[in-house]
């Protein structure tokens, strides 16, 4: 089994795609003969040529624009947006159409859309290239917002964002585009885009991370049990929306103490919304309120300050140890 970066692994999912669908088109600015601004499209448009591997204009409002109309006409398009701060140009499209043509037509049509863009902090970028908006997708009805963590994840939830017949917006975390490798498997792999996963098991506490922010997490978690002798439970929810709470509810019910970690702005975060799920699931087993460790509600500082703003060990640990000493 080959280990792979995350760039390796998307680029891996899309090409078995494109070979076992002939409907699967890409779409986006520079990922033809460039192969995207990260690479992840490297090789495509040599493979199955330029009327599958379309390079755009920078418009991401008719990158998506244009997809929506190629997914109603039968085929399955995935829109690349270079960041994530560029795709506010596509809500219009994504809220008023995409997420709405379904139950428009009442069933009659379906926008097997996909919405690539790396998303977060950590690399040093310029100004609208790291921020972490996920709540903004989340927040819109018919929209699923996938966000992996890892080099096999990402491919696995790749094919099946790709073969869901609604829109999927997929955020891919930047800073892990190559910060590590993992095995992943060249035959075909699938995760459902509405699971979360038990990261790492434990008794003592509960930490739920997603995207860039498992690192870190599952560091705190080792740190945590080679330093005080603490077992913590890691949850990766993969999928924001829809939001799956069981493993979340069972695990705050088995340990009585939950942290929720993001890189997004605390002020109406995802945070908030586990909280709430939390509350209302399993209010009478937490033992103390729920802590978050999220970015600041100001925008991402550049380059030397990046890093305060960003979640990490000795912020989540404190917050671990903290909500134990309670």
């Amino acid at each position: 089994m080959a280990k792979m970066t995350m760039v390796q692994a998307l680029n891996l999912a899309l090409r078995q795609e494109m070979e076992r669908d002939p409907d699967v088109v890409l779409l986006g600015e520079d990922i033809g003969l460039d192969g995207g601004v990260f690479r992840v499209t490297d090789g495509l448009v040599q493979q199955f040529g330029e009327k599958r591997v379309v390079d755009t204009p920078l418009a991401e409002s008719g990158i998506v624009g244009m997809s929506i109309g190629m997914a109603l006409y039968g085929l399955k398009p995935v829109a690349e947006i270079q960041f994530s701060g560029f795709s506010y140009y596509t809500l219009h499209q994504i809220e008023n159409h995409a997420a709405r043509l379904r139950w428009r037509s009442q069933g009659r049509y379906h926008v097997p859309l996909v919405m690539r863009a790396p998303y977060g902090g950590g690399v040093r970028a310029l100004e609208h290239h790291s921020e972490s908006r996920e709540t903004f997708w989340s927040h819109i009805p018919g929209i699923k917002m996938v966000i992996p963590s890892g080099p096999r994840n990402a491919r696995s939830l790749l094919v099946s964002a790709i073969r869901d017949p609604d829109p999927v917006v997929f955020y891919e975390p930047k800073a892990l585009y190559r910060a590590f490798r993992e095995e992943v498997p060249e035959a075909e792999e699938t995760l459902p885009l509405s699971r979360s996963v038990v990261a790492r098991e434990g008794r003592d506490l509960t930490l739920i991370a997603y995207g860039a922010m498992m690192r870190p997490t599952l560091a705190a978690a080792e740190e945590l049990h080679r330093k005080h002798g603490v077992e913590a439970e890691v949850i990766d929810l993969l999928t924001v929306s829809p939001l799956d709470d069981a493993l979340m509810v069972a695990s705050a019910r088995k340990t009585g103490r939950v942290a929720v970690v993001h890189e997004a702005p605390r002020s109406f975060g995802p945070g908030a919304e586990i909280v709430a799920r939390l509350v209302e699931k399993a209010f009478y087993h937490l033992e103390v309120p729920v802590a978050r460790v999220t970015g600041y509600d100001v925008v991402i500082p550049f380059f030397s300050r990046e890093n305060h703003y960003l979640p990490g060990v000795p912020r989540i640990v404190h917050a671990a140890r903290s909500l134990l000493a309670a």
